[in-house]
């Protein structure tokens, strides 16, 4: 190890990619930094698997090969891992693209959703993914991803878990949380990824930069960290390394941020999740 962290360390979302990319070895250089726990997103089938879903069936490969993923990374570490399963936003533009309307794109990742909430039930799951695109798109397609988004927030109220969320930036998210609680699934179960420090509505999960973390810190409220690593041997490194979360900590003790280490790493797990990362370190 890099040095010894005392307690969880945990990447709120980073991705594996066994297919064409590191997968388990990420896991281990993680690890080897000392992060003990990890959720672990799938990533999207255009980029797992290059194809596009064409039913609900079309998705369950991609989340299988994730679920299998975190298994191996399970064993890699001194925590555990846990899959995050669901529908990246981007795809309603790879379908569009591909002839469908919005309409009829809507509704297939709305059954992408569903086959991920079957996971979430049986148990191989732990929360599922959804959200919005972050990039400029018609009044059509927006609609149509803010009514996916919706579906997700039903599914994981119905499934009793958490949902990250995959969205354009901003700080000001309350309009979403709000339609998150119309549905019966309480706004702090509601995680955006990617986050900045400052947020208001969901839980933050901060982009582990240190200025990121530094207002996070100052703010005084539930965050958890992540790197967003994307697991692809053309972007090594992207979004941040696996390295980072664990040396991000390591930062902040030395800063004297303890507290908020224990805020990011079990409290807000424990609160988001239901999960515990220190009844589950070795």
């Amino acid at each position: 190890m890099d040095g010894t962290l005392d307690g969880p360390v945990l990447d709120d979302h980073m991705h594996l990619d066994p297919v064409n990319g590191r997968g388990v070895e990420a896991a281990a250089e993680f690890a080897d930094a000392g992060g003990t726990h990890l959720l672990v997103v799938n990533k999207p089938s255009w980029s797992l698997l290059d194809s596009l879903p064409s039913d609900a069936a079309d998705f369950r490969e991609g989340f299988a090969i994730t679920v299998d993923a975190v298994t191996e990374a399970t064993d890699a570490l001194d925590g555990r891992a846990w899959p995050v399963l669901g529908v990246h936003p981007a795809l309603i533009s790879q379908l569009v693209e591909a002839g469908y309307d919005p309409e009829g794109a809507r509704d297939l990742m709305r059954a992408g959703l569903d086959e991920a909430a079957g996971f979430v039930a049986d148990g191989a799951a732990l929360a599922l993914k959804s959200g919005r695109p972050h990039y400029e798109v018609d009044d059509a397609v927006w609609d149509a991803s803010n009514a996916v988004m919706r579906h997700g927030f039903e599914l994981a109220a119905d499934s009793d878990c958490a949902i990250q969320l995959h969205t354009e930036g901003g700080e000001d998210f309350t309009e979403v949380a709000e339609w998150a609680e119309e549905r019966g699934l309480p706004a702090k179960r509601v995680v955006k990824h990617y986050s900045g420090g400052r947020l208001q509505g969901p839980t933050k999960s901060v982009i582990s930069h240190k200025e990121e973390l530094e207002v996070a810190v100052e703010e005084g409220e539930p965050f958890m960290m992540e790197t967003d690593f994307i697991d692809d041997p053309d972007r090594p490194g992207a979004v941040l390394g696996p390295k980072t979360v664990p040396s991000r900590v390591r930062w902040m003790r030395e800063e004297g941020y303890d507290d908020a280490i224990r805020r990011a790493h079990v409290e807000t797990p424990a609160s988001v999740y239901g999960i515990d990362t220190e009844a589950t370190l070795e």
